[in-house]
């Protein structure tokens, strides 16, 4: 995790403002994401951590403020660019096809990397067989990468929710991201469940080198797995640092018990 690399900001938010109507979801918030590193976003219920991360990757567009991606600034992302420029994500709640098998929805994945048009994939052969081939191997190495090897064939939507998460994580691999912005990737999970959940996420930093942003509300992971976090409350920044600042930081402190200073 921590290490030289992390000193290269990958990516920066600059000033970021929110607003649905009359509800600000997130006001002049500024933090970057440094190459490398696994950074947390952490807040009590309604922060605005979930809009953070749909600015990021486009889905939301702010009012004000700037996004610095790679070296390039601009007021905001569009999924289509988000996805080319090697964004991925996953969701709080789990966005697979039900009805497709892990492998094929981990295939999903690899959308953006294919370049053969409709014509040549929907003949299946030539040059898009041979594509297509490529792309199943690097999905093959994803799942024995994630342990999945026995439910490759099986409809993900017979799985329990533990391997769905893991499954929806495999998709998000397959594009081969260079910053993984994951939202509660360990919620609704059991002990055995979180503690694989965490290893993965660490092996896919250290073996992929892939930079890591992530929500997530157990404190006890985000501690052990986190280079640097920022707090947000209300969608304001009210902290960052690392871990063992943040745990010990007053205003944190009092986010999370709902106490309030006169």
């Amino acid at each position: 995790m921590t290490n030289e690399q992390t000193s290269e900001i990958l990516l920066e938010v600059d000033a970021i403002s929110l607003s649905f109507g009359g509800v600000h979801a997130l006001v002049d918030v500024s933090f970057d994401i440094r190459k490398g590193e696994v950074r947390s976003i952490i807040g009590p219920n309604g922060a605005g951590k979930s809009s953070m991360l749909n600015v990021i990757n486009g889905f939301y567009h702010p009012q004000q403020g700037t996004i610095t991606y790679q070296g390039q600034a601009r007021k905001q992302m569009r999924p289509h660019d988000a996805a080319a420029g090697g964004i991925a994500r996953t969701f709080q709640n789990i966005a697979l096809f039900k009805g497709m098998s892990t492998l094929d929805n981990i295939m999903t994945g690899r959308n953006t990397h294919m370049s053969k048009s409709l014509f040549w994939q929907a003949l299946h052969i030539g040059p898009a067989r041979r594509e297509e081939i490529e792309h199943r191997e690097f999905v093959e190495h994803v799942i024995d990468f994630l342990e999945i090897q026995s439910i490759r064939k099986t409809p993900v939507g017979r799985l329990p929710y533990g391997l769905q998460k893991r499954v929806e994580l495999g998709r998000a691999l397959a594009a081969e991201p260079t910053l993984l912005l994951l939202d509660e990737p360990m919620a609704g999970m059991n002990l055995e469940e979180k503690e694989d959940m965490s290893r993965f996420i660490l092996e896919t930093n250290d073996e992929f080198g892939t930079t890591i942003a992530l929500i997530e509300h157990d404190m006890g992971v985000v501690m052990d797995i986190s280079d640097r976090v920022v707090v947000l409350d209300y969608g304001r920044k009210i902290a960052e640092g690392t871990p063992e600042e943040v745990r010990t930081n007053q205003d944190v402190i009092d986010a999370y018990l709902g106490v309030s200073h006169d």
